[in-house]
């Protein structure tokens, strides 16, 4: 995420990725608002790290949208990688 977000903006897109990611990796009813924004800032970074680094692209320059869909797709990768470690069905 660019270096124009304020750290409350990280928050809430965190937030606002974990929780739609857990709903499209079906763990929502099994995870609580804190996890939802833990793991969608720890997407977020992912999906930045990723985006940068496999497709070359700077997503701190593509403004909110962007950042939004890089820290849910990072999220929902998350969210899997936890699955399979935990060898649970849910987060």
């Amino acid at each position: 995420m660019g270096a124009g977000f304020s750290w409350l903006g990280w928050i809430i897109i965190g937030a606002l990725a974990g929780w739609i990611g857990s709903k499209v990796m079906g763990t929502d009813a099994q995870q609580g608002g804190l996890a939802n924004i833990i793991i969608g800032i720890i997407g977020a970074v992912l999906g930045g790290f990723l985006a940068q680094n496999l497709f070359g692209a700077n997503t701190g320059n593509n403004g909110w949208i962007m950042s939004f869909l890089v820290a849910l797709v990072g999220a929902c990768i998350v969210i899997f990688i936890w699955k399979m470690i935990s060898g649970r069905k849910s987060v």
